[in-house]
C-alpha cells in the first residue's frame, strides 16, 4: 500500500477537525463544561505523549521495555515541579534532560 494515502487521510481529517471546532456557535464555546475540558485537554494529551515515549517495543523478552532516558527526563521535570516551578519551565527541563541523555547514550 501507499504510504501517501493514510498521510493524506490523516491531512483531511485533521482539517476536518479543526474545521468543526472553528464552525462551533459561541453559545457551544461559551460552556462551562466545554472550557474546562479544552483548558485540561493539552495536559492529557502531554502525558499521553510522555507515556508512549516512556514504554515502546523492546528487544528485550517482553513486548514493552522501560526507556532509562525518559524516566531520567521524567524524574527531572518531577524535581522541577516539586520546586515549584512553572508548567514551561518543568516541560523544558524534562526535554532538555531526554534529549541531552539520547545524545550521549544512544542504545
Amino acid at each position: 500500500m501507499n504510504l501517501w494515502v493514510p498521510v493524506l487521510v490523516a491531512c483531511v481529517g485533521s482539517y476536518l477537525i479543526k474545521l468543526a471546532g472553528l464552525s462551533l456557535p459561541e453559545s457551544v464555546l461559551a460552556d462551562r463544561r466545554v472550557q474546562r475540558v479544552t483548558t485540561l485537554l493539552p495536559v492529557a494529551m502531554l502525558a499521553a505523549l510522555v507515556a508512549v515515549q516512556l514504554v515502546e517495543s523492546g528487544d528485550g523478552p517482553g513486548p514493552y521495555a522501560l526507556d532509562w532516558r525518559v524516566l531520567a527526563g521524567v524524574a527531572a521535570g518531577a524535581a522541577a515541579l516539586v520546586l515549584r516551578r512553572g508548567f514551561l519551565v518543568v516541560f523544558v527541563v524534562a526535554v532538555a534532560v531526554t534529549a541531552l541523555l539520547r545524545l550521549l547514550v544512544p542504545v
